[in-house]
């Protein structure tokens, strides 16, 4: 186990740094403290073959000129707020408009592009990353001076953890998540399309045609969005159903979660046999198939485009604060926020 260090790029005079986490089976974790941003995972396939199976860049330039949201830590809120306001204890409180008329991952300068503070922690059978940062009062226009720790860990099963740990002076949201785009091919070969997505869901919340949440949910059963026994990505662009046709073909919901730390999420590239298992506490998780990416920027040489990428991103259910009816994102003095996701990987055993 170990953990490497190395100059990544410069950002308005500070300087941002690399990190690089490595196992004793030859998996790799990259990321930079700009956004907590993971930069590259790379596993192996069937054959042994190491390869990168997120969507990432070389330079911080072009995590600033390009990047929608690769890899990093989004907040204070992840997803949308609608109308870019809310109410907490009878004050309201106006958000930047970054998305049309609503607010979006926390913002024009949300925990994306911060760079946080970070300390490295070694031992024989796990390596650490500890990043944090304090998020002052009125930061982005939400409420409270906010203490955050998120720790990124990799051990020798190759699983890779995220733990989120915050405190408040006041009462404030927060629903964080990591944007990571997955491409199990390896270096970008082929789009997600025929990757297989296994999730433990029955449920999903329905969007408005500004893609907030309406407060219905709906039942995945004969549609698209039924993943209980694995589905392609690719039936939900191919599908008629009104939800995957108005978010421009695939998806970019919240599913509800049936289960937690019970293998309840897999994705599985089975051209190479790279499996991906990631287990939560958390309530929901974000599908987004890159429906929306556009195709004017180059990723490590290959042209950005749909469907190239997919997010899993675990939280809270978005715009929660506005539907009363969701599990509450209100954290208040005295609580501490606390909550991990996992992402181990594997291959397929061969015949």
């Amino acid at each position: 186990m170990n953990i490497t260090k190395e100059n990544f790029g410069e950002l308005n005079g500070d300087t941002v740094t690399a990190y690089r986490l490595i196992n004793d089976h030859g998996m790799q974790v990259s990321c930079i403290d700009y956004g907590c941003t993971i930069t590259e995972i790379n596993v192996p396939d069937q054959t042994g073959n190491i390869e990168n199976v997120v969507l990432g860049f070389d330079t911080v330039e072009e995590y600033k000129n390009h990047s929608p949201f690769f890899g990093c830590i989004v907040g204070r809120v992840a997803g949308r707020i609608g109308q870019a306001e809310f109410d907490l204890d009878g004050k309201n409180y106006k958000l930047l408009k970054n998305d049309g008329d609503n607010h979006l991952h926390g913002g024009l300068h949300g925990f994306d592009k911060v760079i946080w503070d970070a300390t490295v922690e070694e031992t024989a059978d796990e390596v650490k990353l500890i990043f944090t940062h304090v998020s002052p009062d009125g930061d982005e226009g939400y409420p409270g001076n906010v203490n955050l720790t998120v720790t990124y860990s990799l051990n020798n099963n190759n699983t890779f953890q995220i733990s989120y740990e915050a405190t408040t002076d006041q009462k404030t949201l927060l629903n964080l998540t990591n944007h990571s785009y997955f491409n199990l091919s390896g270096n970008l070969k082929t789009d997600i399309l025929d990757h297989e997505l296994t999730l433990k869901s029955d449920q999903f919340v329905e969007l408005s045609d500004a893609l907030i949440p309406t407060g219905h949910l709906l039942d995945v059963e004969a549609t698209a969005f039924d993943f209980r026994l694995g589905r392609k990505i690719k039936d939900g662009v191919t599908s008629e159903h009104p939800q995957n046709k108005l978010v421009g073909g695939g998806y970019d919901h919240p599913l509800l979660l049936s289960a937690n730390h019970q293998e309840e999420i897999s994705l599985i590239d089975f051209s190479n046999g790279r499996k991906l298992v990631i287990e939560t506490d958390e309530p929901a998780v974000v599908l987004y198939t890159s429906n929306m990416m556009g195709d004017n920027f180059n990723i490590r040489g290959v042209q950005a485009r749909k469907y190239l990428g997919v997010c899993l991103e675990t939280q809270h259910h978005p715009d929660a604060i506005n539907h009363p009816e969701f599990p509450t994102i209100v954290l208040a003095p005295g609580e501490v926020y606390q909550t991990k996701t996992s992402y181990s990987f594997s291959v397929l055993k061969g015949e």
